[in-house]
This record gives structure tokens, sequence and C-alpha cells, in this order.
């Protein structure tokens, strides 16, 4: 059937068919809705803002997705990434499959080409020796020395991202007090539910934080005001940013370095050491193989360097 509504006022139906139907979290729904906002303010731009699903054609949707070519950035103040882009378009291919749901007349998802991958970029990750020097930077007579440890410990452990990271409860990590070392189950992206592993001196690291904390939140790590280092609330992703960008100036490591970029180094250590990507993949929360075998491009080229270094080919004689 045609809808009588326009493809705008359709949009609170494919919200409430996100949250009720797919089941996706909040956050989840919060970004589709973002990206979809996004199209809407393109079409009232265009003055199509009375456009019915059933009109919408080929040529509106290549000419939405050259508009997001040439969009830019408010964060970076440059052109939106490829990737960027194709969050757009996939928000779109969603819009769309909702209608098909509802036997609503429109333009079939798949008929929405997303703009053609870059070439894939190789995560950046520190050395182990840049991984040590991180580790020991902080001052750990001052109650955030003692936190920053235990931020930096725990992230490398544990390869968690940073949401997850922040998220954690002080009551997640009780049996710290008696354990060499733990796991904890968190809730990760998506949803899903995986199990991380600290390791003795992460544990430790986390011990002695704790056993400076004198304030009753119940945040694992919180943030300090001022000099006198007055406790305040859970600590902030961009705080932790801050902290991660101060050590890597510090101790000489990438400006390039973040908590992300922990969680690199965790997996292309494990890959290092001989661990089969798949479990890699469990302790990164991956829920598909391709996303983890990007470290694969990494620890490639450390056996590459390896084989120049020390394959005696070039020795024998021709």
């Amino acid at each position: 059937m045609q809808s009588t509504k326009s493809i705008i006022d359709n949009i609170p139906g494919f919200l409430e068919y996100l949250d009720v139907e797919k089941g996706l979290s909040v956050k989840s729904q919060e970004t589709y809705g973002r990206f979809i906002s996004a199209f809407a303010k393109w079409l009232t731009e265009n003055k199509l803002d009375a456009l019915r699903p059933h009109e919408l054609s080929d040529d509106h949707v290549w000419k939405y997705r050259y508009a997001l070519s040439r969009a830019i950035s408010p964060i970076s103040k440059e052109p939106l990434k490829r990737s960027t882009q194709n969050h757009y378009l996939i928000a779109l291919r969603a819009f769309l499959s909702y209608f098909i749901a509802r036997d609503i007349e429109s333009m079939p998802p798949d008929k929405v080409k997303l703009a053609k991958k870059a070439a894939e970029r190789i995560p950046k990750v520190l050395q182990l020796d840049q991984v040590e020097k991180m580790l020991l930077a902080s001052d750990t007579t001052t109650i955030t020395g003692l936190r920053d440890r235990a931020i930096l410990e725990s992230l490398f452990s544990t390869g968690m991202r940073i949401a997850e990271l922040v998220a954690l409860d002080r009551g997640q990590v009780r049996l710290m007090s008696t354990a060499d070392d733990l796991e904890i189950s968190i809730i990760g992206k998506g949803g899903h539910a995986r199990t991380v592993y600290f390791s003795s001196r992460a544990v430790e690291a986390v011990r002695q934080y704790l056993a400076g904390r004198h304030d009753k939140e119940k945040a694992l790590f919180i943030g300090y005001r001022g000099v006198k280092r007055v406790p305040g609330k859970r600590i902030t992703p961009r705080a932790v940013q801050a902290m991660v960008k101060k050590y890597s100036v510090v101790t000489g490591c990438p400006l390039t370095t973040t908590p992300h970029v922990f969680r690199h180094s965790f997996a292309t250590d494990l890959l290092n050491k001989g661990v089969d990507i798949r479990m890699v993949q469990e302790f990164l929360g991956h829920r598909n193989i391709a996303t983890t075998q990007v470290y694969t491009h990494v620890t490639s080229k450390r056996l590459r360097d390896i084989h120049r270094q020390f394959h005696s080919g070039p020795e024998l004689k021709e």
C-alpha cells in the first residue's frame, strides 16, 4: 500500500519499530535516529519534505549520497570518511526495511548502494616497551596517579572499550582484595555480555587505587577536582582520553595513542604470542570474525620484518 504520510512523518514509527520489534538498545536507537534525522534535514533543505515513501527514487538517493560525500564533519572539520557516509546510508536502508515490514510501498533497501571502502587501515598499536613506559608513567604517590595506573593496567589487561571501562562499578571487583587475578562479566557493545580478565598486575594496581579511596561513589574509576583532588563522580571517556594523551606526551609514545590503541595492542600481543584468532575474537567481544582479522595485518607485518632480519636466504650464493 502507499503511505499517506510523508517520509519524514514516518520517522517516529520507524524509531518505535527499532525499539519494539528489533529490540535495539537505547544507544543504537539514538544513533539511528541521528542518522535518519540527517536524511530528513536533507529532504527539507531540498524542498522534498512532502515526499512520500513510494515517491523516493534512485535519483533522490544518488543526490543524497553526493551530499554526504561533500559533507564536512562538525568535529574534525574535514570531509566525512567513507565509513561514516556508510553509517548514514545503512540507516536509510533500515528505514526502507521498516517500510517493507509495514507493507508500505517504497524502493528496495538494497538499491541504496554504499560508498566504496577506502584501503583498509592497519590499527595503530604500541610496542611492549612503549606499553611498559605508559603503565609506569603515573605518580603513584597521589590518588590520581594510582587511578591512572589502574586504568592503564586494566585497559591493557582486558582489552576493554573505553565505554566498558568507565561503566565498571566497585561492586564488580570486590574480590580483588583476595584474588591474584580476576575475571568479571561485563555488558559490551550492542548489549552483549562477555568475560574480561584482569592480570595479577592489573589486580594489584586496582587494589592499591581502591585502598586510597575514602568516598562512597559506586563507580570503580572517578574524577578528582582541584589541587586538593576532591573526589567527584564517575570518570568520563573524555577524561580518560585526555589522561592517555598526557602520558603519551610524557613518555614520548606516539601522540596518536588513545584508550582504543591499548585495545589494539592487547589483541596484537595475544596474536603475537600464538593465540588463535577465534579466541582473540572472544576476548574482544567481536560479533564478526572479520572485525578481528584486521589485527592479522599487524602481526603479518611483524613476521615479515622478522623474516627479513633472520632468514638466511640472502647469504646463500647465487
